[in-house]
């Protein structure tokens, strides 16, 4: 099997990542007419095996991942990928055609058994019946090394993709920040560069473990620093929901610590010596980590757990700018936009546009060129 034929089986096409047979279905179906340009669902699933061709000469590419499995709190996120793809297109009808031009492949959909969460979690059992269901016309001796779990398929298919183009960026639609684990694992493997993490965040999420789960939305910075040699190229911006102070997690894991405050009080001395850490610890580019709940709350509250006194829209706007430009950028994403959550009658609309704002810089920052 080919890593094209793989991927075919892994993914689907974008928007189609939850599994939906009458609520919301049709809503599902509309957004993939739109994205693919297509009358028939047949269209959609032959042009979306065609955009897979599309990968080894792409710069950039799409993939949703929408599980909010590993979410803590509050759910949701899990409508995050399909709501920042609808108002993508709102915002730029002619996207699928300009995304043509830039050099950007949508992939589409990590498809979600939504009570999974990662295969080291599942019984053989467990694994061998999604299996069946995921995979029912795959020959056995191939079915059975192929992955069931939201994190797992992603890691695969992440693989995958860097196989095909090692030099290609990963944009990723979460999700719960979990969904970010699967993306740093690839990249560890893919990448040759001395790359590093900036991670707008409320929260650290370094945990080792969480109530006895490895990966999930508390534990992923926490491996992924491990990944990184703990000698602080994870850099996380915002922190301020946290039980212990930054000297315990800066002393004990070697990461580098903005918080909230700090960059509320100086913005531009804080993206100074942000910038300046990154070249001291002579990181070559970066992949942007982009928690929603990093941004403070009053404008960004549909999500899972919304902070206040977090940093401005400006501020993360100016830091992904100086990023491409200073550092350089080989990826993002955009993670914990919970549309269902909506404690003011505007949350979803506001969260979801502050998103796509961010997702359209941190892509202008990876193509660098405005998108």
């Amino acid at each position: 099997m080919t890593p094209l034929e793989e991927l075919a089986l892994l993914l689907r096409p974008a928007a189609g990542g939850l599994y939906l047979v009458s609520t919301g279905r049709e809503e599902q179906l509309a957004l993939q007419r739109k994205l693919y340009g297509a009358r028939t669902d047949a269209e959609v699933d032959e042009r979306f095996r065609a955009s897979l061709a599309g990968l080894a000469g792409a710069r950039a590419f799409v993939l949703g991942i929408p599980s909010d499995v590993g979410a803590g709190f509050r759910r949701g996120a899990n409508l995050g990928p399909q709501a920042m793809r609808t108002r993508l297109l709102e915002e730029l009808p002619d996207w699928p055609t300009r995304s043509a031009s830039l050099g950007v492949v949508d992939i589409g959909d990590v498809f979600v058994v939504p009570q999974l969460l990662h295969d080291d979690m599942l019984s053989a059992g467990q694994k061998e019946a999604s299996r069946l269901a995921l995979y029912p016309s795959v020959p056995d001796d191939v079915r059975s090394r192929l992955p069931v779990s939201p994190l797992s398929i992603a890691e695969r298919a992440l693989d995958l993709v860097f196989a095909i183009n090692p030099a290609i960026a990963p944009i990723v639609l979460g999700g719960d920040h979990s969904t970010a684990w699967p993306v740093a694992a690839a990249l560890s493997r893919a990448r040759k560069d001395r790359w590093g993490i900036v991670q707008p965040d409320a929260h650290t999420d370094l945990l080792a473990e969480r109530l006895g789960i490895k990966y999930c939305f508390a534990t992923w910075s926490f491996h992924a620093n491990e990944l990184l040699g703990r000698d602080g190229r994870m850099v996380q911006v915002g922190t301020r929901a946290s039980r212990r102070d930054r000297e315990h997690w800066e002393g004990t894991l070697g990461v580098r610590q903005f918080w909230a405050a700090d960059c509320l009080r100086d913005p531009e001395g804080a993206l100074d010596a942000l910038i300046a850490h990154l070249k001291e610890r002579k990181v070559a580019s970066v992949y942007f980590s982009n928690d929603i709940d990093g941004t403070d709350s009053k404008y960004a509250d549909a999500t899972g757990t919304p902070e206040p006194d977090g940093l401005e829209p400006d501020f993360v706007v100016a830091l992904i700018r100086r990023l491409g430009a200073e550092v350089g950028m080989l990826g993002g994403d955009l993670m914990e936009v919970a549309p269902p959550l909506r404690d003011k009658p505007d949350s979803s609309e506001r969260t979801v546009a502050l998103a796509v704002r961010y997702l359209r810089e941190t892509l202008g920052a990876v193509l660098r060129t405005p998108v």
